[in-house]
């Protein structure tokens, strides 16, 4: 498979392929119905959006959408939609699940139920998002993966290690050969006073990550810049052309995410995963732009 460089690369490759069967729980917001019609329209998914029947239909009149291109499971209640969705999932019924008008802890409550849920046994749940950076598209033409933004507060190098192969699975699903991937830090000298210098270069050393190139500590400068390197003088296998970011802690995360959309103008997707399929996990402020690219994603992940 050729690298998919885009987003609408991404969608058009799946336009291509057989389309995915999502389950949207408490699918009764207009951002993510008008996300989910858009991806059955286009043929890249099956949508089921479980959730208040009557709320749905008022709002594909609302919003001109074609309710034919969406199958409804009428459940009023978010918690029991919510339920009703993973169970779906859970069942063989839908590859992906996509959180709708549910809070995130709910979901997530329902996601790691042991009895119920989705959690792989002995993984560790994370959130990869792949954004679309115009600057970085325009110098380097190509997509970057980033973890964890959303869930993970504190990994320790362990868990690092577990966020990386979870990142350079998703990049060679969106067939990036050899991924580069950079363990960011504030700087790429080790010192025992940051511990995130220290588990960078810790995991560099021990490696295990297949034809993957994989570099730390870095900062964010020299992982995306070969000028930056050149200034620097660093001699670094990454040379300024990563693919993949492993931020060392969610607040590090969670501002480049923020600031990538925001300032930026970036357009991403995200996913939820450690888990049997993979889970879309967006805001309910989000675009519908947005929850529309993830449930690309999703299916692309299956």
């Amino acid at each position: 498979m050729s690298q998919i460089r885009s987003l609408d690369q991404l969608v058009q490759n799946l336009k291509d392929q057989p389309s995915r069967r999502v389950a949207v729980a408490a699918g009764h917001d207009p951002n993510t119905i008008q996300a989910a019609a858009r991806a059955a329209a286009d043929g890249i998914a099956e949508v089921t959006l479980v959730g208040d029947g009557a709320r749905i239909a008022e709002l594909c009149a609302e919003l001109s959408l074609d309710p034919s291109v969406l199958k409804v499971v009428d459940e009023p209640g978010v918690l029991a939609a919510g339920a009703k969705a993973v169970a779906m999932v859970r069942a063989g019924e839908a590859d992906v699940l996509m959180k709708g008008l549910i809070a995130t802890s709910d979901y997530m409550k329902l996601i790691l139920n042991k009895e119920t849920g989705l959690l792989t046994p002995g993984s560790v749940l994370s959130h990869v998002s792949v954004f679309e950076l115009p600057a970085y598209l325009a110098s380097h033409d190509k997509l970057l993966f980033a973890a964890d933004v959303a869930i993970i507060p504190q990994p320790d190098k362990a868990t690092k290690v577990q966020i990386l192969k979870y990142c350079l699975q998703a990049a060679r699903s969106f067939g990036v050969e050899k991924p580069r991937a950079a363990l960011l830090a504030a700087t790429e000298k080790v010192s025992p006073r940051m511990q995130a210098t220290v588990d960078a270069a810790e995991i560099t050393a021990e490696g295990g990550f297949g034809d993957a190139i994989v570099e730390g500590p870095l900062a964010l400068d020299v992982a995306l810049s070969p000028e930056a390197c050149a200034i620097k003088g660093l001699d670094s296998a990454i040379d300024g052309r990563a693919d993949v970011l492993v931020f060392p802690n969610i607040e590090s995360g969670n501002v480049f995410y923020k600031a990538s959309t925001l300032l930026a103008g970036a357009r991403l997707a995200a996913a939820v995963v450690g888990t049997t399929a993979p889970c879309v996990l967006t805001s309910r402020a989000d675009s519908e732009e947005s929850k529309y690219l993830s449930i690309a994603m999703g299916c692309r992940l299956v």
